[in-house]
């Protein structure tokens, strides 16, 4: 019965375990996409198109992708001690 866990949570099969996930790859990957967008913005800019909002923008992709490199290896620290 597709009812049984809502009735009886006895019923329910167990949750997975959530898997560990290399978010290095994930931010490194980002954050290389928005220097690379930063470089063509510059690029562009000294040609004499006007980027100047679109040079802001990748800054700050930038900078949040750095800080989110600094926080997943804090974390990873922290698992890998906890783990021990």
């Amino acid at each position: 019965m597709k009812f049984a866990p809502i009735i009886d949570p006895a019923a329910r099969k167990p949750a997975p375990k959530p898997v560990r996930v290399d978010l290095r790859k994930a931010f490194g990957i980002g954050t290389g996409l928005w220097i690379l967008a930063l470089l063509i913005c510059l690029l562009l800019r000294t040609l004499g198109i006007d980027t100047h909002d679109l040079v802001y923008v990748c800054e700050a992709g930038v900078v949040i992708g750095i800080l989110l490199l600094v926080w997943e290896f804090f974390d990873r620290w922290d698992y890998r001690r906890l783990g021990k």
